[in-house]
This record gives structure tokens, sequence and C-alpha cells, in this order.
């Protein structure tokens, strides 16, 4: 169905005619030919200006596709009657709102009315990945907005920082996902900062799986407040494999990163990766992919979003 081919040393991902989910490489072909380059040319801006954004488009993806599908839902704001997914905790700091919002309207000014905010959210991911120094891929396109943005969603359907590799891996398997799948997907990690509250607990315990240390470099983090951030590993902005060098060396931040070096069902592929950057990068786009095509909404399934922020 596909086939892998190297251009100027770029891996590619190349699927010719492939269509999935109503989904298309080459659906904006005759109504937004420009779509893929306005959003390139709006991430590139932005991570110019402030390259620690690149972890925010991302992890927006994410939070986005494991909550009722990549719809966009991720982006309507709370009104009186409804208190939307942005506003659950686990969301509130997301970053990068402003970005899609500047794509949106560098969009509407050339195509109004025909690319939804919901592959906004995917290509920018993708865009991020790459001008961080990661695989330049491409995606499916054709996903409509959705019309649910709810709180509750989000509080069953997202991987806690507290699972262990078997939750994890139950949790993704869940989604469709590989436990392969889901090690790639948590090398997003190579990129931005956990907060401290989310891996206090493991001081607290004293958890035996953190070097002793890199647990002193947490406990001084955390002397400045539960909001103060740690990043996953030393090059924060830099989409490499020093995040598994980390696990390795038992430098991982929060719990459930670390435990995919700790479960013999994962540390193979932690190794793996930490040694072969080619085949991280192979298995990370294709993950990427994979997770895009979550539920999508698409013909009369859902809308094109005017406005990101508000149901049509």
């Amino acid at each position: 169905m596909g086939a892998l081919n190297i251009v100027f040393g770029v891996v590619i991902l190349i699927i010719n005619g492939w269509m999935a989910n109503g989904l298309s490489m080459n659906y904006y072909i005759m109504t937004c030919p420009i779509a893929d380059i306005i959003v390139r040319n709006v991430v590139q801006t932005a991570l110019q200006s402030d390259p620690t954004f690149a972890a925010g488009l991302i992890r927006m993806h994410f939070h986005d596709c494991f909550v009722e599908g990549c719809d966009g839902s991720v982006l309507i704001d709370s009104t009186k009657s409804n208190t939307a997914e942005k506003d659950s905790p686990v969301n509130l700091s997301l970053r990068g709102y402003e970005i899609i919002d500047a794509a949106k309207r560098a969009l509407e000014r050339q195509c109004p009315g025909v690319v939804s905010c919901a592959d906004i959210v995917a290509m920018a991911a993708r865009d991020a990945v790459f001008f961080s120094g990661g695989p330049l891929y491409e995606i499916p396109k054709g996903r409509r907005d959705g019309t649910r943005s709810q709180i509750q969603d989000t509080f069953f359907n997202l991987p806690g920082p507290s699972l262990n590799a078997s939750g994890l891996i139950a949790a993704f398997g869940k989604r469709g996902f590989t436990a392969q799948d889901m090690v790639a997907l948590s090398g997003a990690h190579t990129l931005g900062v956990a907060r401290c509250s989310s891996f206090k607990p493991r001081l607290d315990a004293a958890d035996p799986t953190i070097d002793t240390s890199f647990a002193k470099t947490l406990s001084k983090t955390c002397s400045s407040g539960d909001d103060t951030e740690q990043p996953f590993d030393l090059t924060r902005n830099t989409f490499d494999t020093n995040y598994f060098s980390a696990l390795q060396r038992r430098a991982g931040v929060l719990f459930s990163d670390q435990t995919l070096f700790e479960s013999p069902a994962t540390r193979g592929l932690v190794n793996m990766y930490a040694f072969n950057r080619a085949m991280f990068n192979m298995d990370f786009q294709r993950a990427m992919i994979k997770m895009g095509l979550l539920d999508v909404k698409e013909g009369t399934n859902g809308e094109i979003r005017s406005n990101c922020h508000v149901i049509n």
C-alpha cells in the first residue's frame, strides 16, 4: 500500500493513492493546493521565535486525537452551559493555540471554508517535528471538525504520568496501538518539559528507579514550586534520541517514562531507539500517522469551523 523512499537523505513517507477513513494525501489538491505550505510557514515562523512551541503542538495533537478522535475538539472554548476539553486539568498546560489560529486565518484568506481546524492541528504537529530536527513525512488529510467538546471526555482517555508499562500498553492497545507504537510515540518527550506536579510523587515515594543524582536534580526543581519545569532530556528543543538515552541512565522525568526501561516488555525498544535514530524516526512517523487516523470525522459527520474556538 505504500513505499518508503529516501529523497536527499530525508525519509519521506509516500503512500500512493492511499485513502483511509475518508482521508487522502491529496485531499486539498483542487480546493486549497497550498494548504500545507501555509501551515508550514506559520509553524516555522512561530518556532523561529520560540522553539519551545514544538512540544506544545505535538502534545496538542495527541490530546486532541485521544479524546473523541482527531477532530479539533481540544480547541473549542467553554461556554456558560458547557465546560470544554481545553479547561480540563490535563489540558490547562497545552500551548500553541495562537499558532493554530494564525494558520487558520491565513488559510481562510486564501481558501475560505475549506481546511478544517482538525487538519491544521495534525499538520502543525507534523511540521513541529520536522523543524525540531525530526523526520519529514506526509499525512493524509480531510478530517472534519467535531461538534462535541466536554471536560468529562478527558477524564479516562488520556494516559497519565503514573501508569506503568503494562498500563500504558493496555491504554494504547485500546486505541489500536502496539507496544512498539506506544514507545515510539512516547519518544515525543524528546521535546518539552514536565511540571513538578507531574513527577513529585516519585520523590515522595523515593522511587528506586531514579538515579540518585538525578533525584536530587528533580528535588531541586520542585523546591521552586509545583509549576516549575524540568526538561525531559538535555536537548529540550531538538528532536533526537536523548530521551531514550536518559531512560537508560534512569534519568526519566515521569514514572511513565522510566517504566519503559524498567519493564522487560519495552526495554528492548528503548535500547534500540537509543542507538538507532533512523529506526526511531521511522517508527515515530508511522505511529504519528496512525494516531492521526483515530476516530476521524469525515463527510457529514463533522463541519469546517470558521473559528477554531467555536462550533459553527
